[in-house]
């Protein structure tokens, strides 16, 4: 299992937007083919500040959903309402309790 988390940060006039796209399409991100689970967070002391934390199969699956036409068309419209670039990671789990 592969675990990504990306840090986004946002103009704060489209942070309605931002979440308005997220609702609509968290779904069909969820339903890609070897995505296990996914979570949006914020930040609480810079509320322009996302992380979407996701579980996927493998690190191929990941790769294909990020060649998706359904990551290409969220894309292009994230990236442009940014104000940092966006870091992301791809994990493995090393320990939980639970």
């Amino acid at each position: 299992m592969l675990i990504r988390i990306v840090k986004m940060s946002f103009k704060p006039e489209k942070i309605t937007e931002f979440i308005a796209n997220f609702e609509d399409k968290k779904q069909h991100i969820r339903n890609s083919s070897g995505c296990r689970l996914l979570e949006m967070y914020r930040d609480k002391n810079q509320p322009n500040v996302f992380f979407t934390y996701s579980h996927w199969d493998s690190e191929e699956d990941l790769e294909n959903y990020r060649n998706s036409e359904l990551f290409k068309d969220i894309w292009a419209k994230t990236k442009v309402m940014f104000n940092d670039k966006p870091l992301a990671w791809s994990l493995d789990k090393v320990a939980s309790l639970t």
